[in-house]
């Protein structure tokens, strides 16, 4: 993360969290109207906000990704920021930041986390982005909302577009990732069964930390109606871990 280096020492969420979002999207939001359409509602409020021109940047800050021009997520819990905050020396910033992927200010974002539902295409430039970002010292910590296939379908495509070289590939649970701040000796699913999680490595380096089942945490996502799919049940201290090891290796 050397190339990150001077700009983690100042990076931080600008004013709109996803707690500020929910009172947002709430405005004009009646009796009557469903719990996905609020989502959805919510989903835009997060699109919006990823436009927002100022940012207070003294905090290690993780982005929210607006990719495929109006697509993203509030279904992926910030909990675990809290959590690193808590358990680390780290300053963290505890809310996500909306950025888009196409747009320059992604780099200043060292961490991101990327989830939606359904299939998606990403554009040229954040193709190109998304490249550049992971080969200059980015991580992503990704994973589809609810487990929905076409979501997990459409990122591993164009994973393949964008890294041919690269591919994602299970991680052994001797990883330091399981380990650097929470043991995690086995990870299940929300049924008991055994789970895995993928990583994808950029000229020897993680860049990439993915689970096609979920470590969204859906239970602490505010507002989310995602069942959560068959998501891992450590998930939290997975993604405690998976971001403190983003930042020191």
């Amino acid at each position: 993360m050397k190339q990150f280096a001077l700009k983690l020492l100042r990076t931080v969420a600008f004013t709109v969290g996803i707690s500020s979002l929910i009172s947002i999207s709430a405005f004009g939001v009646g009796a009557g109207v469903s719990d996905e359409q609020k989502q959805k509602e919510m989903e835009a409020a997060v699109v919006k906000s990823a436009d927002a021109p100022k940012a207070d940047l003294t905090k290690l800050q993780c982005g929210n990704l607006v990719y495929a021009g109006d697509k993203s997520s509030i279904c992926f819990a910030d909990k675990f920021l809290s959590d690193v905050a808590t358990q680390t020396n780290l300053d963290v910033g505890k809310t996500f930041v909306p950025v888009r992927l196409g747009a320059d200010n992604v780099f200043d974002f060292p961490f991101c986390v990327w989830s939606g539902e359904d299939d998606f295409t990403l554009t040229k430039k954040e193709r190109e982005n998304l490249r550049k970002y992971l080969l200059n010292g980015g991580f992503i910590l990704s994973s589809p909302g609810c487990s929905d296939p076409r979501w997990d379908t459409a990122l591993r495509r164009e994973l393949k577009l964008i890294f041919p070289e690269s591919k994602l590939v299970k991680l052994p649970m001797s990883h330091p990732v399981f380990s650097i701040v929470n043991q995690i000796p086995r990870l299940t699913d929300k049924h008991g069964g055994s789970a895995f999680i993928e990583g994808m490595e950029v000229n020897g380096r993680l860049v990439m930390v993915y689970s096609k089942d979920g470590l969204n945490d859906v239970s602490n996502a505010r507002g989310c109606c995602c069942c959560g799919g068959n998501m891992i049940a450590e998930a939290v201290l997975v993604n405690v871990n998976v971001f403190t090891y983003a930042l020191l290796y």
